[in-house]
């Protein structure tokens, strides 16, 4: 199994989207593949339930699961574990696994949690993640919320802030970058690949994502970006155009 975090230069670049896109071409390569959002603000009350917009999108996007692993014989005799992830009679994952903390106002996630009486830690998000992984995905892609650096709890003088990078680090997760292509990606794209780095962790690769469809010198600082960025561009994201699916199914390859 493999799993990377999705971060962004900014709210509002698509991480999303790439996420699902993402899943979507992982299933066309026949691997199963699982989506998680631990954390999302912003909600609207739909059968009694309290739901994330993004949530229910990476919802749609993932693999069907079963709980049950099958055991089949290789071509060499021999017994592998099989994830059935892709059967036509799996079910859906249930929201609440995709999205255990899911907060009301559309605001920064720490005020959110703080006016619902609702504790950001690193043992509820990685309870998630753990029940996740107990499905054996070939790709499992946590999304975060925000940007890097995004607060889970300011600190006060005796207690240092916390943030979801912190949780990141603490599980060595490879994290993919997804660049929100506008005025000023540059710096945002330079700055944050710099934070990870300096956190430790290693930056498996970037998507350059077309967010407003005309920003000036898109192709100049697409040529920027890569070249003062050492990873890997690993996909380019059209403005509300279907990406390539053969571009995906290579972005895939590389991380899978």
């Amino acid at each position: 199994m493999k799993q990377y975090f999705i971060t962004g230069t900014d709210t509002e670049v698509g991480k999303t989207y790439v996420t699902c896109q993402l899943l979507q071409a992982a299933q066309k390569s026949s691997l199963s593949a699982i989506g998680y959002k631990p954390i999302a603000a912003g909600c609207e009350q739909i059968n009694g339930e309290w739901v994330n917009e993004d949530a229910l999108n990476i919802q749609k996007a993932c693999s069907k699961i079963r709980a049950n692993i099958a055991i089949k014989i290789t071509d060499n005799n021999e017994l592998k574990s099989v994830n059935e992830n892709n059967e036509e009679s799996g079910q859906t994952l249930p929201l609440h696994q995709i999205n255990p903390i899911a907060l009301k106002p559309a605001i920064a996630p720490h005020i959110a949690a703080l006016e619902e009486g609702v504790a950001l830690t690193f043992d509820e998000i990685a309870k998630g993640l753990d029940e996740l992984q107990a499905y054996q995905p070939d790709l499992l892609l946590m999304e975060g919320a925000g940007g890097w650096r995004l607060p889970l709890t300011v600190g006060d003088e005796y207690t240092p802030a916390y943030y979801l990078s912190d949780v990141v680090k603490t599980l060595k997760m490879d994290v993919i970058l997804v660049v929100g292509m506008r005025l000023g990606c540059l710096n945002h794209a330079l700055l944050t690949a710099e934070a990870i780095r300096a956190d430790g962790l290693t930056i498996k690769g970037w998507v350059a994502n077309d967010i407003t469809g005309n920003m000036a010198r898109y192709q100049e600082n697409l040529h920027s970006l890569k070249a003062m960025l050492p990873e890997p561009l690993l996909a380019e994201i059209p403005y509300q155009v279907a990406p390539n699916d053969e571009m995906l199914f290579a972005a895939i390859k590389q991380i899978s």
